[in-house]
């Protein structure tokens, strides 16, 4: 078999990762990249995507795995082992050399890094390791690592993961077990949680206490993250938001990733034929920040849905609105922050703005349309000292009203 070039490998693996949700890519393409041939696209393929740093900033990661090679046949995955696509490997030195030439060249600020099983789990991880090892001590390397976690890897293969990577990510693929069994039955559900727990006390166990001297040993300062994906089984939204909430309680990640699910070619018959609208996965979007940022529980979001599923044609705030409308309207001039956030069309800086502003006079319908983002949306929903929505409220129409063109996406 003739010996594949690294650009080559760099095409195969680059493209092979683009799957993986846990680190997402804006879409976007930078000036003249098409015409000059060169790495500087966030198109599939070139390997570069963009993420989000623990602060909030947004940082170009090259996004590749080590190989698509892999021993087990998860349906649902392209790079199983039953899959007829061409296979790549890169050798440690070559990623620590590829990294290093992006960053050089400003093109990235770190590397996410996931692989596909080859030998075993611990060979696996190991390699994987090398690369974050060789980067961080032999070559000084300060930017941001994400390796993906291998499930039933050695307990201290994961220890030191952690101690060089900035983040990790163990991903349950499937929203239950019954499904990841049909879809990946070589997988063991309570493997990937046991992977997942090790990561939270290794983390844990890393955060100093605020009275001691000696910091302890960092361990993954971003945190761990994980990926489910969309529309592959029948699970309902509900079901799904649920799953995450117990994630989010029970192994403190950082967030979970929705990835709707693709056609791959040459795809068993267990699969659906189609794709699930991506507005689901932007819905499924929408909720998660509720329950992490606005004071959601899941079955407040689950009950605004028909069958488990959430309405496409709004955001999940505002179907809670319509469905709770005696909750409103509130009074922004004495509704407390966590009403304020229920509100739609207010979002958590906007309701910042309304508590500090209030404090020095009484807010007035102007001053609402200059401190929110959609006056329009707001205004059904509160009360100022010279407005009330009086019967709008109650209309019928207010959801037609208020629901965006198709092709708009919003966060709330």
């Amino acid at each position: 078999m003739a010996q594949l070039t690294l650009t080559r490998k760099l095409a195969i693996l680059s493209d092979a990762a683009k799957y993986d949700a846990s680190c997402a890519s804006s879409g976007s393409e930078r000036r003249n990249a098409k015409a000059t041939g060169g790495i500087g696209s966030t198109a599939p393929g070139s390997g570069i995507c963009h993420s989000y740093a623990p602060d909030g900033r947004c940082i170009s990661l090259l996004k590749i795995l080590l190989t698509n090679f892999c021993v087990y046949d998860c349906v649902y995955c392209v790079n199983r082992s039953s899959s007829n696509v061409a296979r790549a490997r890169f050798s440690v030195e070559e990623v620590v050399k590829l990294t290093l030439d992006f960053y050089k060249r400003n093109y990235i600020e770190g590397l996410f890094l996931s692989s596909g099983i080859i030998r075993s789990p611990d060979y696996t991880m190991e390699e994987m390791v090398r690369v974050a090892k060789s980067l961080r001590e032999e070559h000084g390397f300060a930017g941001y690592i994400h390796l993906k976690i291998i499930p039933n890897a050695a307990p201290e293969l994961l220890r030191l993961a952690g101690h060089y990577a900035d983040r990790l990510s163990t991903n349950i693929e499937m929203p239950t077990d019954e499904g990841l069994s049909q879809f990946a039955p070589e997988k063991r559900p309570g493997e990937i949680r046991t992977a997942m727990a090790r990561v939270k006390t290794n983390w844990e166990e890393g955060q100093p206490e605020k009275k001691a001297r000696a910091k302890p040993k960092a361990f993954a300062p971003a945190g761990q993250s994980t990926q489910m994906i969309v529309g592959a089984d029948v699970s309902s939204d509900t079901t799904i938001l649920g799953r995450s909430a117990a994630l989010y309680a029970g192994y403190r990640l950082k967030r979970v990733y929705y990835s709707a699910f693709s056609p791959i070619p040459d795809a068993s018959a267990k699969l659906p034929i189609s794709r699930p609208p991506l507005m689901r996965e932007h819905r499924l979007y929408q909720a998660d920040w509720l329950m992490r940022f606005y004071g959601f529980d899941v079955d407040e979001i689950a009950g605004t849905s028909e069958a488990g599923m959430l309405d496409l044609d709004i955001d999940p705030k505002l179907a809670w609105a319509l469905k709770s409308r005696g909750q409103f309207p509130v009074d922004v001039n004495s509704a407390d922050r966590a009403m304020l956030l229920r509100v739609p069309g207010l979002g958590t800086r906007a309701v910042d703005r309304i508590l500090s502003t209030r404090r020095h006079h009484g807010l007035r319908l102007d001053d609402m349309a200059r401190l929110c983002a959609s006056l329009e949306k707001v205004r059904p929903f509160i009360q100022t000292i010279d407005w009330t929505p009086g019967k709008a409220l109650d209309s019928a129409h207010l959801k037609a009203r208020l629901t965006p063109k198709p092709a708009q996406l919003s966060l709330f």
